[in-house]
């Protein structure tokens, strides 16, 4: 995604857990984070996270901007979907089909039984890309100064370094996950036609050199023999015959025009979604290949049509605020962002880019508001530094200084930026009452550092 045609906010922070007792990081990975879209992928997979006895609220799912065609597991309850995977499917069911399979590979706890998943684990980070807001200068979101340069390399290219090693499951462990999902999908009565036929999608690469095959058949050894016992099952099957639901093909279908509209080049999204097509998906994409192209008017025109056809509509004001913002229409956007906001409460990625744009606009009484908000942000993703940086810049703006170091050094060890998590919790402890609650976290914080530090050195 070329910055000069999609503003973005990027940023980078270190997710971790603790796995066989060491300390386990996410692989280096650049992250689209989109509430339409993780809603949409949400209503399909909870349902299967619940019948494999899994608590939907502890399964983190996240979506890597990659052009490969791969799903994987990392650390436990962690699922990835790849952007090029969805937009490559061809409808609901080949994405339930992807996520039963990787739930059985969470079930069966295959990834923590990988010593070598470990070893290559340690000391990395995440990148994320917000969709839905505007760009900054990416050194100073991060407060890294290398980040402009890695996170332009990320944006750049689409292959991560040893992440095939890392994801490289055994065949046994496939076949495990396979007939795992296969209950799963029976069990919600679910056709298994969509991972036959996802599945069908990789039988030539078995004859490309493992360079030039998709990432998902190297890292899920696909065998005739796995395509058999699939292939069983749906001929077995009382759900095979069932299509998907008619509400989830035209949720399908705006995920991957969402996608699509911000991920190709505009006239790319133009060739797919010409105008003769005027399905609510394919005008959604070109509305948001015309704002990516700097036509403003007809961007305009189109996401105006979509709010009066779906006044109820929160992402379709999402769209319009995100259009006037960026433009520098401060004041025009702030009505779309809060009516998104009141359509869909307590979400925290439109709390998110709300908050955002009040503090651009800097008045009082909005900055104020934003704090609120951006606060509840943190309770229910205490891992979004974004929300962390932007509660750090309200706080300074209304002299809170103390919470404001507070909140750097929260996004510091976030982004794995031990030596600035330390500096920010002396800062706040220089400026609380000692054995206070704001000093008791600065001591929290100047510990994770310290033990931040302490692993990176190994």
């Amino acid at each position: 995604m070329a910055l000069i045609i999609v503003r973005l906010i990027i940023s980078v922070y270190v997710v971790c857990w603790v796995l066989l007792g060491n300390v386990v990081c996410a692989q280096q990975l650049p992250l689209i984070r989109d509430s339409e879209i993780e809603h949409i992928i949400r209503k399909w997979a909870d349902p299967l996270f619940a019948t494999a006895n899994l608590n939907p609220g502890a399964v983190t799912v996240r979506i890597v901007k990659s052009k490969s065609l791969n799903a994987f597991v990392s650390g436990g309850q962690n699922l990835f979907l790849h952007s090029g995977l969805l937009i490559a499917t061809d409808d609901p069911n080949q994405v339930l089909g992807v996520i039963a399979h990787e739930v059985g590979h969470i079930a069966g706890g295959h990834l923590a039984r990988t010593d070598e998943a470990i070893r290559l684990a340690q000391n990395v980070t995440l990148t994320h890309t917000l969709l839905g807001l505007g760009m900054l200068a990416i050194g100073g979101v991060a407060g890294s100064p290398n980040a402009a340069e890695a996170s332009g390399a990320l944006i750049a290219g689409g292959s991560i370094a040893g992440l095939r090693h890392f994801l490289s499951h055994t065949r046994a462990q496939e076949r495990s996950a396979d007939q795992f999902g296969l209950t799963l999908l029976n069990r919600n009565e679910v056709s298994a036609r969509g991972l036959l036929h996802f599945l069908r999608k990789f039988e030539d690469q078995d004859l490309l050199t493992e360079a030039r095959q998709d990432p998902y058949l190297r890292t899920h050894p696909l065998t005739r023999d796995r395509l058999a016992f699939i292939k069983n099952h749906v001929g077995n099957s009382r759900w095979s015959d069932v299509p998907p639901h008619p509400s989830d093909l035209k949720l399908h279908a705006r995920m991957r025009a969402k996608l699509v509209g911000f991920l190709e080049h505009p006239d790319r999204v133009l060739q797919l979604y010409p105008k003769k097509d005027q399905k609510l998906s394919a005008r959604y994409a070109r509305a948001i290949a015309y704002y990516r192209a700097f036509d403003l008017d007809l961007a305009i025109v189109e996401v105006d049509a979509l709010i009066a056809e779906k006044p109820y509509d929160a992402y379709f004001r999402e769209l319009k605020g995100q259009i006037l913002f960026e433009n520098g229409r401060l004041t025009e956007a702030w009505p779309h962002y809060e009516a998104a906001n009141q359509l869909l409460p307590d979400d925290p990625l439109l709390m998110l880019e709300l908050a955002r744009l009040e503090i651009e606009i800097g008045t009082p009484e909005l900055v104020s508001k934003s704090i609120t908000a951006l606060e509840q942000v943190v309770r229910i993703e205490g891992d979004n530094n974004v929300a962390w940086w932007l509660l750090s810049i309200g706080y300074g703006r209304e002299g809170r200084m103390a919470e404001s170091a507070l909140a750097s050094g929260e996004q510091a060890l976030l982004e794995g930026r031990p030596k600035d998590a330390l500096l920010h919790s002396e800062r706040a402890s220089r400026t609380v009452s000692e054995g206070s609650p704001s000093w008791l976290r600065a001591q929290d914080i100047r510990d994770l550092a310290t033990r931040q530090e302490v692993a990176a050195q190994r």
